[in-house]
């Protein structure tokens, strides 16, 4: 049996089912997953089988059930046999689970033996991928080894009748983890290590918390002067924090929540929710300045229950770490690293295995959507509708790094690693990579990449031996997850809308309608290219792509008087004859970088903290009953090349979307004086009906019916419905992203999905060859790029 079958309570559930039934024989766990041998009359054979199937465990998902006919043994009982440790690693290890009702029911019973234990677990609950070390899932097999269980948890351990039979982290006072709380400097600080960690809070310290997937960082959330400080200490000037609630009624209080939002922020996984903020929100200024939402969570484990309920109010919950690096979570650089940030720290000596950061969730139309897939989630694997040949891993990008390990069916879509700027970002890269391959039993044969040549994720696969690698085009990597995600084969419309991505003509894309399936991709389409001055500078300081759209928009005459010109002027002339000589201004054609622009033309911001903050200010700002929108120019449709429609139907020339008709427009309304709410609106409801008219025209060209929405500017929910809203009533079927999130951090899974691919169609051309071997060395996913004139299509 396949499947998350190990760490769930399987085991005694199968042993409670053969009871029930009156069956004989034996359950036990392989690295495959889970075995059974049963015997006894067949309607009874029958109905434990469809109970595996049908009634599995909360925490469980069953795959996969193979039944095969063994001859019998006469057993008159039914047991759980020791663990089998060999045989092929099929099994998926199960995610963190938040404490379930009854544990929180004994964590606060005086009368109980756990009472106000912060390791208290159960079958149903607790730690699970950030402790296990190794397959199957047994307790030598996680970082509870080092605790032998004392005699009562033994009896519960071995008691068919108790909730934690068989249930691998079980612990308690007398015998599991213990907590203390230490200054900055180590030195153990006395008396009950919660309340005065909770009395250090109240008194505005910075506290480090370790939790389960590593170490935090909180402070009283009522707190202005201790906010700023652990902005300060984390050099996160901008970025808002999550902020952790009693319960749901606390929650209530921070932001507005729906019936979707209150399951998710209650639920066994406990993700960061995105909530709409309520007026009067009971947080400092700093918490999330100027941010119409506030990310919210619960507490997910005993421990976070405890301290909630001591300090009662909010506090901020961030990872403990500076920004751009990755979560602390061994306790030796927690002792190198925390001191700077923390003024005390809440430890506890269980050993955290797998970082694993939270997880971040936005309810988006009724639905929840990843923002960042972490914590609760991780590892579980998407299911793929196609196996892979050959075991793949897909190596991500530069930012919101994730990585992908297909093998079979199964993408392994590993936590959030972060941006791999940092040598620590690059160093937690490549040993996550080696802990998933490790625990699942996966060696790649194949690895894909981004095209880009500097990204430590290529550098990396580049330096791996015996492999084959596939280089996947950014933008083709966005809608083949998005097809991946949904089960679907393609070809597609597919819309990708970031804010960079290296191009095949290596220009800097971001702005891409493709036309693809998960062999390849035509560039169909995209928004007009304009300079990006400074290079990677323009990404920090959004006021450079204001002047490099100005002066596309108007033939390099900037208009007078504008706000953004004088807030700049010391360096405007200068940047603009960047622009105009295309010294360091590489072309392009990226969606973030138009928001950008738009952003510093309102004067919503000038430079930003962050990648994508601009773009996240300026749509909320956007003034929510206006639907009206800016007038843009579509220049196109292609032409197509008998036969026609499929992937490879669509030649030249490309659609083009102006966008700086949106600038213009923009202006114009800036001039007139119109409310920068009302502006923000009408450019996001343009850019919509732009894109809205340049894939019907790809979508009618090329005989397709359905587009594919990806990319990180999609996360933007006026857009994203905007443009699902506008295809909709033109009768095109919408795919989106929901289990992975539509920004850099799915990339991974569709570069599997590419590779895969292209394995397979590899295998079926060699015929009896061996998988791929019709085309050895490094390969690139097929595109066709017919994009005459690039330079010379800047408005």
């Amino acid at each position: 049996m396949e499947g998350t079958v190990q760490g769930v309570g399987f085991r005694p559930f199968v042993y409670a089912l053969a009871t029930e039934f009156g069956l004989s024989g034996l359950v036990g766990n392989d690295p495959g997953g889970v075995f059974i041998e049963v015997e006894g009359a067949a309607p009874a054979v029958t109905a434990l089988v469809d109970a595996v199937r049908d009634r599995a465990p909360a925490l469980a998902e069953v795959d996969r059930v193979d039944v095969t006919r063994i001859p019998v043994t006469g057993s008159r009982t039914f047991e759980i046999a020791p663990s089998r440790p060999t045989g092929s690693r099929s099994t998926t290890v199960a995610p963190d689970a938040a404490t379930c009702a009854d544990c929180l029911a004994e964590l606060f019973d005086p009368a109980d033996r756990r009472h106000r234990y912060p390791f208290v677990n159960c079958t149903n609950c607790g730690p699970r991928y950030t402790i296990v070390t190794d397959l199957p899932y047994d307790r030598p097999g996680t970082t509870m080894a080092g605790f032998a269980m004392c005699p009562d948890c033994a009896r519960e351990y071995h008691d068919p009748g108790d909730r934690r039979f068989h249930a691998q982290p079980v612990c308690c006072p007398a015998c599991g983890p213990t907590l203390e709380l230490v200054g900055a400097d180590g030195t153990p600080v006395p008396g009950d290590p919660v309340r005065t960690a909770a009395a250090w809070l109240d008194q505005g310290a910075v506290v480090a918390v370790k939790g389960l997937g590593g170490y935090h960082l909180a402070v009283d959330a009522t707190d202005e002067e201790a906010v700023a400080t652990l902005r300060a200490r984390k050099r996160r000037p901008g970025k808002a924090f999550a902020v952790l609630a009693r319960d749901l009624t606390e929650a209530a209080r921070l932001g507005v929540l729906d019936e979707v939002s209150a399951r998710l922020l209650d639920g066994a996984r406990r993700p960061v929710v995105l909530l709409p903020r309520r007026a009067g929100a009971p947080v400092a200024p700093s918490v999330a300045p100027g941010d119409r939402l506030l990310g919210v969570l619960l507490p997910y484990t005993p421990l976070h229950h405890l301290l909630a309920g001591a300090l009662d109010r909010p506090l901020v919950l961030t990872s403990a770490n500076v920004s751009d690096e990755p979560i602390v979570h061994r306790d030796d650089d927690a002792g190198r690293r925390l001191p700077g940030l923390a003024d005390a720290v809440l430890r506890h000596d269980r050993p955290i295995h797998a970082p694993c950061d939270d997880s971040v969730v936005r309810v988006v139309r009724g639905r929840p959507t990843s923002v960042r897939r972490a914590r609760g989630y991780a590892p579980e694997p998407i299911v793929l509708p196609w196996p892979s040949p050959r075991p793949v891993l897909g190596c991500g990008g530069q930012t919101k790094n994730t990585f992908c390990l297909a093998d079979g069916r199964r993408a392994i879509l590993s936590p959030h690693v972060g941006d791999l700027d940092s040598y620590p970002g690059t160093v937690a890269f490549a040993d996550g990579v080696a802990r998933l391959c490790r625990l699942f039993g996966v060696t790649p044969a194949v690895v894909a990449h981004d095209l880009h040549p500097d990204y430590p994720s290529t550098r990396y696969a580049r330096a791996l031996p015996d492999v084959e690698l596939v280089a996947v085009q950014h933008h083709h990597a966005h809608v083949a997850a998005c097809l991946a995600e949904n089960g679907e084969p393609g070809p597609v419309v597919g819309v990708a809308f970031d804010g960079t991505g290296y191009g095949t003509d290596g220009t800097v894309w971001g702005g891409e309608l493709l036309v693809a399936d998960l062999t390849g991709f035509v560039r169909a389409g995209h928004l007009l290219p304009v300079p990006m001055p400074g290079g990677t500078a323009a990404i920090r300081q959004p006021w450079r792509m204001a002047a490099a759209y100005l002066s596309a928009a108007y033939d390099g005459q900037v208009p007078d008087g504008l706000d953004v010109v004088r807030r700049n002027a010391d360096r405007w002339p200068d940047v603009l004859r960047l622009a105009a000589r295309g010294v360091n201004s590489p072309p392009t054609s990226s969606a973030g970088r138009l928001f950008d622009a738009v952003a510093a033309l309102l004067g919503v911001r000038d430079v930003v903290d962050y990648e994508g903050q601009a773009a996240v200010e300026l749509e909320q700002l956007a003034d929510p009953g206006v639907r009206d929108g800016y007038p843009v120019t579509v220049t196109g449709p292609p032409t197509v090349d008998p036969p026609g429609g499929g992937v490879h139907g669509v030649s030249a020339p490309v659609v083009g979307v102006h966008g700086v008709d949106l600038v213009r427009g923009v202006l114009a309304d800036l001039r007139r004086g119109v409310q920068p709410a009302v502006i923000a609106a009408r450019f996001h409801h343009g850019l919509a009906a732009a894109t809205v008219t340049a894939v019907r025209r790809i979508a009618e060209t090329a005989g397709l019916g359905t587009v594919a929405l990806s990319g990180g500017v999609f996360g933007n929910p006026l857009l994203l419905g905007a443009v699902t809203d506008g295809l909709t009533r033109h009768g095109l079927r919408v795919l989106t992203h929901h289990r992975v999130p539509c920004n850099d951090g799915g990339i991974s899974l569709g570069q599997v999905a590419v590779a895969a691919a292209l394995d397979r169609v590899a295998a079926a051309r060699s015929g009896a060859g061996e998988p791929g071997s019709a085309d050895p060395g490094q390969r690139v996913a097929d595109e066709q790029v017919h994009d005459p004139g690039t330079a010379d299509s800047r408005a």
